[in-house]
C-alpha cells in the first residue's frame, strides 16, 4: 500500500478495482491532476463523457474538442464548474496552458485556463477534452481507500486522456498491465451472473 501512495502523482491514473461500486467511480480510470502528500489529491474521470456537447455549455471552445466533442463528468465534486485538458506538441508554454508536473511520459499535457481567449491556444493544440467536475480526496481518504484495495495506481499513457473509446478504457489499461491486472481486465460486470 505504501508503494502504491508514493507513486501518486500528476499524470498517473487510479484505476477502480472491481469491487468498487460507487457508482461515480465504478470501473472509473481518474488522471490524477494535482496531488499534494499529506493533504489533498485531485483528478478528472477519463472515462465518463455525458451528452452534453462542449458548444453547450463553452460555445467559444467547441471546434477545438475532440471526438467525442461532449463534455465529459471529471467527478462527483463541483459539477458547476469546468476544467480542460490538453495536448500540445512541441516545447513552448503558451499563455493559458499549464503543464502537469510529475510524469514525463505526459509532459505535454496541461491545464487549460478556460476564462482566457481560445485564440491563444487554438493553433498549439493537438487534443483538447472538457470535464465538468473533479474527483477530491483528503490525504486520510485516498491513504484509507488504498488501504482498502479500491484503487489500483498505473502508468498513464497520453492517449488514454484524449481516447475515442472511452467506454473501453478501463479495460484497455488493466489488459495492457499484462499478469493478474490484465486478467482483471475480463471481470464480468456482474460476477452473480457468472
Amino acid at each position: 500500500m505504501r508503494e502504491q501512495e508514493d507513486d501518486i502523482r500528476p499524470g498517473r491514473l487510479l484505476v477502480a478495482t472491481p469491487t468498487l461500486e460507487d457508482p461515480n467511480f465504478r470501473r472509473g480510470v481518474v488522471l490524477v491532476v494535482d496531488h499534494d502528500p499529506g493533504e489533498a489529491t485531485l483528478g478528472v474521470v477519463l472515462n465518463r463523457p455525458t451528452e452534453v456537447a462542449v458548444g453547450q455549455i463553452l460555445p467559444a471552445w467547441a471546434g477545438l474538442a475532440d471526438c467525442p466533442d461532449v463534455v465529459f463528468q471529471g467527478g462527483p465534486v463541483g459539477l458547476d464548474s469546468a476544467l480542460a485538458l490538453a495536448h500540445l506538441p512541441g516545447t513552448g508554454e503558451p499563455l493559458g496552458w499549464r503543464a502537469l508536473d510529475g510524469v514525463p511520459a505526459l509532459a505535454r499535457i496541461g491545464l487549460v485556463d478556460l476564462d482566457g481567449p481560445p485564440e491563444l491556444l487554438a493553433g498549439e493544440l493537438a487534443s483538447f477534452r472538457v470535464f465538468a467536475g473533479y474527483a477530491g480526496w483528503g490525504a486520510d481518504q485516498l491513504r484509507s481507500e488504498l488501504a482498502e484495495g479500491t484503487w489500483y495506481v498505473l502508468a498513464a499513457e497520453p492517449a488514454d486522456v484524449f481516447t475515442a473509446a472511452p467506454e473501453r478504457l478501463w479495460q484497455a489499461v488493466l489488459r495492457r498491465q499484462g499478469g493478474d491486472l490484465a486478467f482483471v481486465a475480463t471481470y464480468p460486470e456482474d460476477p452473480s451472473l457468472n
